[in-house]
């Protein structure tokens, strides 16, 4: 009876799995070849980000960034500023970890540590730029900095 109760048990185990399987898929990234030739450019024009009035800025000399940014990523002022503000947060707090944990996350990909606090006005334009990096670098490097899939 025992060797019966076993049977009936694989067939719902196997379900569950191609279940699991069909869900796992559907957070793939889906990456165009038009994107992927923007990874593959070796040389491209650094992003500045500044804001004048708060007098911050960045400096990302990833190569295909700017030329990604120009043309892949959504628009200035699709996204609020709030949401960029709480995605940076995230996004930053996950990359510093990483930067101090070199043994367990590629040195060459986590560099520096990224100063950005909360309670400072950096800007639209700030918080766009380096939210899209983050979605670029995700995106490129196929790494997850947060709970939620780097789409565009």
């Amino acid at each position: 009876m025992k060797k019966k109760n076993l049977i009936k048990c694989i067939p719902i185990g196997i379900c569950i799995f191609f279940t699991l399987q069909t869900f796992s898929q559907k957070d793939s990234l889906n990456i165009s070849k038009e994107e992927k030739a923007y990874f593959e450019l070796e040389d491209d024009d650094p992003v500045e980000i500044s804001d004048e009035k708060t007098e911050y800025e960045i400096m990302i000399l990833e190569p295909g960034f700017n030329a990604w940014l120009k043309s892949i990523a959504l628009p200035e002022g699709f996204y609020s500023q709030q949401f960029l503000e709480n995605r940076n947060k995230i996004l930053v707090t996950n990359w510093n970890i990483r930067v101090q944990q070199p043994f367990n996350f590629d040195p060459q990909l986590y560099q520096f540590e990224i100063d950005y606090r909360t309670g400072i006005d950096y800007g639209y334009e700030v918080n766009y730029k380096l939210y899209n990096y983050f979605i670029f670098f995700q995106r490129k490097y196929n790494q997850r900095l947060g709970p939620f899939i780097p789409r565009i």
